[in-house]
């Protein structure tokens, strides 16, 4: 009979248990699907001391009560990488929007840069998937690029759950309970702001030319994307409508398309106030048409060109304001705040909220599927605000007195 292995403290090891040279211990073991796996560990119980220099581990016998409990659930493991299991969560993506498979060409990207794209699915925990997202943070990444990798690993793992790949999913967790959101947040701009940096828009000579589409953007909370895909035939002036039914896009490779609106809500017909009725007139009559007008997607007629006869996009817009407003700030000591196309939509969304608009017309206006978003994401009023509704609300409750007095 064959003598009992033993480790260097002279107690007897289970079948599949080693102790290496280094004092190291090791199981192997075979998974449900036959595959050679090995699990390590410093320590063989919790009453072994750590060695020194070493990290603290779970013991090995504490490993092998985990591996035989997912055996008995059923739970196979898996060799597979978090990026190889995120390539093949997208993979399975179908139908899904051009913008949407860049974004999952970018969080690929980005993983891909990292030593936790490398580590094996089974063997990331709760505490790994929150220190990825920490370090991420901590080496510059923004939020809101970390939150869109968030946004495809946690489904990405739910999926390696449900084929009994791992017991659960380590990013099942809150992200505001590990990230900061340090990203500025698109406020609205008073209406004094509204109104200096649109005067200042309108004198310029290098700027006025994008007066009448900052003023739409101020005036209808289009979404930028949606109004650089507005067609002549998308503004109905005798429904004193505007279709909004589609978006423009360009991608890095500087291809355009059209896609349909984020949601269902999103796609509406605007109503015409008199004075946007007016500035669409006004853009349709001075549109430059360029020599060949171009088609994307069966879209033609659009509003807006740049030097290269092309329909403007979301940067062109996003960088005329930028340069419009640093110019008005080097020449003015009152400086205006952050200005861009996004600010305008929160702007024109707290401006109908303080005329005191029915909040579901808002949420309609908005194109929101939830009225949550509406009243607490784009609605921003302040104390000023208060004031002048509590003054309001003292001011029709007197009239009410007299007019019971009389």
């Amino acid at each position: 009979m064959a003598p009992k292995r033993r480790d260097n403290k002279g107690r007897i090891l289970q079948i599949g248990e080693w102790q290496e040279p280094n004092g190291r211990y090791r199981y192997m073991y075979n998974d449900a699907l036959g595959k050679r796996k090995i699990v390590y560990s410093w320590r063989l119980t919790e009453a072994d001391p750590v060695p020194a220099h070493k990290h603290k581990d779970v013991p090995l016998r504490e490993k092998e009560k985990q591996v035989m409990s997912l055996f008995m659930q059923g739970i196979s493991g898996s060799d597979m990488t978090v990026v190889e299991l995120v390539e093949r969560y997208t993979s399975l993506k179908s139908g899904v929007k051009q913008s949407t498979l860049a974004n999952y060409k970018t969080v690929i990207n980005n993983l891909k840069k990292t030593e936790f794209a490398y580590r094996h699915v089974d063997q990331v925990k709760l505490s790994d998937a929150k220190m990825f997202l920490i370090s991420l943070q901590r080496n510059g990444l923004g939020y809101s690029s970390i939150h869109n990798i968030r946004g495809v690993l946690r489904p990405a793992f739910q999926m390696a759950v449900d084929d009994d790949m791992i017991l659960k999913n380590p990013f099942d967790f809150e992200r505001g309970t590990v990230i900061n959101n340090d990203s500025n947040k698109r406020e609205a701009i008073s209406p004094q702001d509204e109104k200096r940096f649109m005067d200042f828009v309108k004198n310029d000579p290098n700027y006025s030319k994008y007066y009448d589409g900052f003023l739409i953007l101020f005036k209808t909370g289009l979404r930028i994307s949606k109004f650089c895909g507005l067609t002549v035939k998308d503004l109905d002036f005798d429904e004193e409508v505007i279709n909004v039914d589609h978006q423009l896009q360009r991608s890095r490779n500087m291809k355009y398309y059209i896609e349909s609106t984020k949601t269902t809500s999103g796609t509406r017909k605007i109503p015409m106030t008199d004075e946007v009725k007016k500035l669409c007139q006004r853009i349709v009559a001075n549109r430059d048409r360029p020599k060949r007008e171009p088609v994307i997607d069966g879209y033609g007629g659009f509003l807006f060109f740049d030097k290269e006869g092309k329909p403007m996009v979301a940067l062109h817009w996003e960088k005329y304001m930028q340069h419009a407003r640093e110019k008005y700030n080097r020449e003015h000591a009152l400086q205006l705040p952050l200005i861009t196309p996004h600010v305008c939509r929160h702007t024109f969304c707290s401006n109908m909220a303080r005329e005191g608009i029915n909040p579901k017309t808002l949420q309609y206006l908005m194109g929101h599927f939830d009225i949550a978003v509406t009243m607490n994401v784009y609605t921003h009023l302040g104390l000023d605000d208060a004031r002048e509704e509590l003054a309001r609300l003292k001011e029709a409750k007197n009239e009410l007195k007299f007019k019971k007095i009389i």
